[in-house]
């Protein structure tokens, strides 16, 4: 199956790729992507989900660097609508953990990097195609308390200057662009509930009115604005991580007015404890390997009291119970198209079910894959890279044959 046979705009995000500096994204390009296009997508333009970060971003508005990219991307019938912009800094290589947040939306760094980011994808995005820029979810829940109020209106305030700048690219026939806000366990935004609360008590009240002082328009149509370009990014093993019904979260997200500007694929772990201590142990010492030093994996468990959150992995397996059965899902992006690792489990069935509701009631325009864990996978798990992006695209695009 090809992609011109999918009624989305399918991608894959390039922060699997190692990278230090714009020329090393790029060499991934012109490595990677074009042999994929040649695959999935030989009759017809094939899209790039495009990770950069903040030195990244700027070295790439150096120069001709820009204009040269898009030479690239016509010539070999590539596009990029979408860019990654959650983690600043460096992604491979080097302990990431909490500081993928940083700076978090408090920060005119996060709010300059963004831009940045805007102004490239401007240059990028094929005429007549939203293009959308991802971001953190605000901040990390160890960094801003639901009662700090300048906190949540500094984060509210940087919010609606990249509105503004989206606003007015758009009135003067630029691109149509949003920015695509991605909740994650443990953070102040990791979750439906959370994601309303600050839509609906922080950016529509409190934001609508600055946009409009801003922009010279009412109210109403400010929310209007904020409602166009500021989006969720739906992640399918966030998601699934929080036990979220993912029919019940869209339904209550659609109703508050709030769209999806994009869904990344990717699947999350999935580990059954028995009540047998010892049999408990030996699933422990199984999940250790996962618990790198690169990224955090936060752990949500299910008990019969509810829910119960763990900050990483390590910390979780360190508080583990002997003897109580649980369900544990933890946020380890694994490969998409196996079920099983190292008799674990995945949500893979969760983005089956998403792919399902997109077809059905389409609520978005693009697809990502999003794995880019395949360097910190336990060994044995690990596989060639190229091979390992071309099965993921091969899955999604046979189960999404199979629930059309």
């Amino acid at each position: 199956m090809h992609i011109q046979s999918s009624p989305f705009h399918l991608t894959y995000c390039t922060n699997i790729h190692a990278a230090d500096g714009w020329e090393g994204v790029y060499a991934n390009l012109r490595r990677y992507a074009p042999a994929l296009k040649a695959r999935f997508s030989p009759s017809a333009p094939f899209g790039v989900g495009l990770r950069l970060s903040a030195r990244e971003a700027r070295e790439l508005l150096e120069g001709d660097r820009l204009r040269e990219l898009r030479a690239f991307l016509d010539r070999e019938g590539l596009y990029v609508a979408i860019i990654n912009g959650f983690p600043y800094g460096p992604f491979h290589g080097t302990p990431v953990k909490a500081k993928v947040y940083a700076p978090d939306w408090r920060d005119d760094a996060r709010v300059d990097y963004t831009l940045d980011l805007i102004r490239i994808l401007q240059a990028l995005v094929p005429k007549g195609l939203d293009g959308g820029v991802s971001t953190t979810p605000l901040s990390y829940k160890a960094w801003v308390g639901d009662d700090d109020r300048a906190a949540w209106e500094t984060m509210t305030r940087n919010v609606v200057r990249v509105a503004e700048a989206l606003v007015r690219l758009r009135r003067q026939d630029g691109p149509f662009i949003h920015l695509d806000i991605e909740p994650e366990p443990d953070c102040v935004l990791e979750n439906t509930e959370e994601s309303l609360a600050f839509f609906e008590q922080w950016l529509f009240p409190v934001g609508a009115p600055l946009l409009a002082d801003a922009l010279g328009v009412s109210a109403d149509e400010a929310r209007r604005h904020l409602q166009d370009h500021i989006t969720l990014c739906f992640d399918c093993c966030h998601f699934a991580v929080e036990y979220e019904d993912p029919a019940a979260a869209l339904e209550r997200l659609r109703a508050a007015g709030i769209r999806i500007g994009r869904v990344q694929l990717s699947s999350a772990l999935h580990v059954q404890f028995p009540a047998d201590a010892r049999e408990a142990a030996a699933v422990a010492a199984r999940l250790r390997p996962f618990a790198d030093t690169t990224y955090l994996h936060q752990v949500v468990e299910q008990q019969m009291a509810g829910l119960r959150r763990y900050s990483d992995l390590d910390v979780a397996l360190e508080n583990k119970g002997a003897t109580s059965p649980a369900e544990w899902r933890i946020h380890f992006h694994v490969p998409l198209f196996t079920r099983e690792y190292d008799a674990f489990e995945s949500t893979q069935d969760y983005v089956r079910s998403v792919l399902g509701l997109a077809v059905q009631s389409p609520f978005t325009t693009h697809l990502e894959i999003e794995t880019y864990t395949w360097d910190v996978l336990p060994p044995g798990l690990k596989m060639d890279l190229a091979e390992s992006i071309a099965r993921e695209y091969e899955w999604v695009l046979q189960t999404i044959a199979a629930v059309s």
